[in-house]
């Protein structure tokens, strides 16, 4: 009897042994994308400036060029690029076969005693890939059409009183220079809600529900928002320039869509 309890239990523990799952490997995180290896590609470029680099851990180009959707061999008009800080991220993140143009307006081409940095971005062999276009923004067009136009912290600019800027006709100008189906893509400094475009000119501030409603007017389509610049602490009464504030304002992101 014993050794017939001993064999039972035995061929017990064999059958569990059988049955028992197999142990699980951990799941694989998803392999980036083409887009995203070319991002971080962009960002890790080694000819970026010091300073560029410097501001990444404010401006997010990792969220900020995923959620402008780059893609390779893209076409991108960067709308006032002061510094040229996303003008380079862009020429690496479309790669060759893409284009970036630069889009000044002709009183700072006309600047000689201040040329515009993105010259010498357009004459840097690492950037060949972008050249610089002068061009009144109510008429604004490039030599081809675009699959995504870009501005950021500009926005708010065309309302300066002292540009007198059409900018109901900038907006439509931009439509018109998308493929169906482009982006428009636009980053400022946040007004609080219910300000006057005023604010412009005192805060170089904008509400944003001012600029969705501008771009919706020209037929744009609202595509989506992204909060990683928001700044809670930004009360939103100071001057962007203000150094209590400078660099850390409070952003929105917005991206309008071209129907196809």
């Amino acid at each position: 009897m014993r050794g017939f309890i001993v064999v039972l239990a035995f061929g017990l523990f064999a059958a569990s042994c059988a049955t028992a799952p197999e142990p699980t490997s951990a799941p694989q995180a998803p392999a980036p994308s083409e887009a995203q290896i070319r991002i971080a590609a962009a960002i890790a470029d080694p000819n970026r400036p010091q300073g560029d680099i410097d501001r990444d851990s404010a401006r997010h180009p990792d969220i900020m060029l995923a959620f402008a959707q780059i893609e390779s061999g893209q076409r991108v008009a960067d709308l006032l690029p002061g510094g040229g800080y996303f003008t380079r991220l862009f020429s690496q993140a479309v790669g060759p076969q893409g284009h970036v143009y630069a889009v000044i307006s002709p009183q700072q081409a006309a600047n000689t005693a201040s040329p515009p940095a993105v010259n010498a971005i357009a004459a840097d062999p690492n950037y060949a890939n972008v050249s610089v276009v002068a061009t009144a923004f109510a008429s604004f067009e490039v030599s081809e059409p675009l699959d995504l136009v870009w501005t950021a912290q500009n926005y708010h600019d065309l309302h300066l009183a002292l540009l007198n800027t059409d900018v109901a006709a900038v907006n439509r100008a931009i439509f018109n220079a998308l493929k169906p189906g482009g982006l428009y893509v636009i980053i400022d400094h946040t007004a609080a809600a219910g300000s006057p475009v005023g604010v412009a000119d005192t805060l170089h501030r904008i509400d944003p529900a001012i600029v969705r409603r501008e771009v919706e007017a020209a037929g744009f389509v609202f595509d989506a928002e992204d909060n990683s610049l928001d700044n809670p602490a930004d009360t939103l009464q100071l001057n962007v320039f203000d150094p209590a504030i400078r660099g850390h304002t409070d952003q929105f992101a917005m991206r309008f869509r071209k129907p196809r």
